[in-house]
């Protein structure tokens, strides 16, 4: 082949590369063309989506919300109902429990008042037996002097017997808590003495003090029971 054909032939194959060339670019751009509209045609129909189809993607979306809540508060309630029978029966026990203790407490209560009732009133009616039983010697011993005293020609005998008799009956006295009440030569006391009248002092140092008990005064327990009836002197 000559060197002009073999040129000529060169120059062929060039032009058919870039008719090539350009042949696929503009298939190309043909195809993103056409991916383009296809976009777009994608996008306006996306937008010019109805009103109405919009509310029911919406009505349908709130519906399945509603759904799921409801059956959520269906499992709720399910498990509170569940829950609330063991506590129902708990709150049973526990009030029949509360109910009994009240009921006995209520009986012990009344046995305990009609019990302290009754010893109240037999306190009452036999208060004095103890102090009358003590008495009771000393009866006794007074009824034995005085049939002594119609034979008997020693007053002297008669006299201790007597003061014996009163000695025994203060014993007992004062084992009871009965003390007879100092007045005798003291100073007033408004707590312990009552004043009757006033007489002259036999001396000096006896004014505005006791000269004179007229009924002597006792007390129980620390506790006054009759106040001492004095002289004041003056």
């Amino acid at each position: 082949m000559s060197k002009r054909n073999r040129r000529k032939h060169f120059d062929n194959k060039k032009v058919n590369k870039q008719n090539i060339t350009m042949e696929q670019k503009t298939a190309n751009s043909e195809a993103q063309g056409t991916d383009s509209q296809t976009e777009n045609l994608s996008e306006n129909d996306a937008q010019n989506v109805s009103p109405d189809a919009q509310t029911d993607s919406q009505t349908q979306s709130s519906d399945n919300v509603s759904e799921e809540k409801s059956d959520n508060m269906t499992e709720e309630s399910t498990s509170e109902g569940e829950n609330s029978a063991p506590k129902e029966e708990n709150f049973e026990e526990k009030y029949n429990e509360l109910n009994d203790r009240y009921l006995r407490l209520m009986a012990e209560f009344d046995n305990y008042r009609k019990r302290t009732l009754k010893e109240k009133m037999e306190l009452t009616k036999n208060g004095g037996e103890d102090v009358l039983k003590g008495i009771l010697p000393v009866v006794d011993n007074m009824e034995r002097a005085m049939k002594s005293m119609e034979t008997a020609t020693d007053t002297e005998a008669v006299k201790e017997g007597i003061n014996l008799i009163y000695k025994k009956f203060q014993e007992f006295l004062t084992g009871k808590g009965l003390k007879e009440i100092e007045a005798q030569g003291l100073e007033l006391d408004t707590d312990k003495h009552e004043a009757v009248t006033k007489f002259p002092a036999p001396s000096e140092d006896l004014k505005g003090k006791i000269i004179d008990v007229i009924e002597k005064g006792y007390t129980l327990n620390d506790k006054v029971i009759r106040y001492a009836k004095v002289v004041i002197g003056e």
